[in-house]
């Protein structure tokens, strides 16, 4: 019996040590050391996607609690700031409680008021337009010309309609800008979809792919940004890029488990269509700030050329 025993125990230590030499080793591979973030050139326009995870407001202590966001915000403005980037998608950037109305986020309201160059787009009054994937773009280089939303739903068009398989209500907002340096007017479609059900990611993305197929079908410029809960190369993007826009393979892992462990690939994507030139990036900004994670996911940034300075 104690010979069994210490077989089993050796067994389980070796086993153990295995899956520990494999977790080093993805994390390594899911790292990108990449060093400070440099300022963009005049040509380029910084697209950005963030998930910067929800906030409980009915929680005052514990992760993701009203206490933890007192602890977090300051890193995330620090985050948001080092990005130096001419638009940032969000998605999570939600402050929620059982019963509450989605007046309250408390993420939005703190960026906004801690960088006043920045303006606010893919947002309104909730009851009309959801404002948990928001759009923070330049105010002095961008100016928002129309927005909107659709629920991955089988009522795509109704408010907070829940998805396909009934779970929590998901959605994609959107908002065409004119850039003011160059006349060029593009969409960027911000998209979150469920991790937990594969069925639900790609009855998502084919709604995705068939909302926005005909915007560039007819020659507009269109970037489709972040969340997608899938790897690159999967089924849900094969689908997206249908519509004809193409991922940039991005270098490392965006989800961290909240602690820096990078052990799978990038879930959080760029997308671009085929006007736009991909001039420098993608890059994951995998490190802390002001000696904390301000999320679960690393932001993700690239750097474009529009049509018209491509001429």
């Amino acid at each position: 019996m104690r010979r069994v025993f210490l077989w089993l125990l050796r067994g389980s230590m070796t086993l153990l040590a295995l899956l520990t030499l494999v977790a080093c080793a993805l994390h390594v591979t899911n790292s990108d050391s990449t060093a400070e973030v440099p300022a963009p050139d005049a040509t380029a326009l910084r697209i950005a996607t963030y998930n910067v995870h929800y906030i409980v407001l009915s929680a005052q202590t514990g992760a993701w609690s009203v206490g933890d966001w007192e602890r977090r915000k300051g890193p995330l403005d620090s985050a948001f700031r080092a990005l130096q980037a001419d638009i940032v998608a969000f998605q999570e950037m939600e402050s929620w409680s059982r019963g509450s109305d989605g007046s309250v986020n408390l993420a939005r309201d703190h960026l906004a008021d801690q960088n006043p160059e920045y303006g606010i787009a893919a947002t309104g009054d909730w009851r009309v337009f959801p404002t948990t994937q928001p759009l923070f773009y330049l105010k002095d280089r961008l100016q928002p010309l129309d927005q909107g939303w659709f629920f991955f739903s089988n009522t795509p068009d109704v408010i907070y309609s829940r998805t396909f398989n009934g779970s929590f209500s998901a959605f994609a907002s959107w908002v065409q800008f004119e850039d003011r340096r160059t006349g060029d007017r593009f969409r960027v479609a911000n998209v979150h979809f469920e991790y937990s059900s594969r069925s639900n990611r790609l009855k998502s993305a084919a709604l995705v792919r068939d909302r926005i197929k005909p915007w560039i079908d007819a020659g507009e410029t269109v970037f489709l940004v972040g969340d997608l809960n899938a790897l690159h190369g999967a089924q849900t993007m094969d689908i997206l890029e249908e519509s004809g826009v193409t991922f940039d393979r991005i270098p490392g892992a965006t989800y961290h488990l909240n602690r820096g462990v990078h052990l799978i690939g990038a879930i959080d994507h760029l997308g671009r269509s085929p006007s736009v030139t991909l001039k420098g990036g993608p890059v994951v900004v995998q490190q802390r700030f002001d000696g904390a994670w301000p999320s679960d996911h690393h932001p993700v940034y690239a750097d474009y050329r529009l049509p018209s300075a491509a001429k």
